[in-house]
């Protein structure tokens, strides 16, 4: 469940979903949003390697872009994910339990926000837990195994087209297989 590859591949999907989204989203023009889109963009553009300095680097821009756009949920949820891909390349770094914390944190403001996606909620929720599992198999596989499997399904249940959901339940099963 922690060999590179796995973590490689589940950080490649999350910056490929991310840019579409970030694609998709910037036709809106209202309050400031093609601002925040393009903010957001030049942000995750400068992930493309998946360096841990550069996903730092982004995490912290996205934690201004948040603070500018603070009543956005789109700022909050690259934040979460930039910190889950941050964590799940580098489950035993220095900063990871802080940007988990901050993933946590971005989570939980957005169950409070109208208009926040319930299916990408159970996402980066299955997500940080699964990061759990990867940094400490051993203790934390039986532990969150069910509610990462739960929480993938929930987000699937509530949008069968969340495509970072299906991958990252695809790669969970892969890497609890040993593949």
């Amino acid at each position: 469940m922690t060999s590179q590859t796995f973590k490689t591949r589940v950080l490649t999907i999350a910056i490929i979903m991310m840019t579409s989204l970030s694609i998709q989203a910037q036709e809106t023009d209202r309050n400031g949003q093609s601002t925040m889109q393009a903010l957001i963009g030049q942000s995750l553009a400068k992930v493309q390697d998946a360096n841990p300095e550069a996903l730092l680097n982004c995490i912290a821009e996205m934690k201004r872009i948040e603070a500018m756009f603070s009543d956005s949920i789109q700022p909050k949820y690259v934040m979460a994910l930039q910190s889950l891909n941050f964590a799940v390349m580098n489950p035993h770094a220095e900063q990871t339990e802080h940007v988990m914390a901050e993933a946590e944190k971005a989570i939980s403001q957005m169950e409070k926000m109208k208009g926040a996606d319930p299916s990408d909620i159970c996402t980066l929720r299955g997500f940080l837990l699964m990061v759990r599992i990867v940094q400490d198999p051993a203790k934390n596989g039986q532990r969150y195994y069910l509610d990462v499997m739960d929480n993938y399904e929930k987000a699937l249940k509530l949008n069968p087209d969340n495509q970072l959901a299906k991958q990252l339940q695809e790669k969970f099963f892969e890497g609890m297989r040993g593949n």
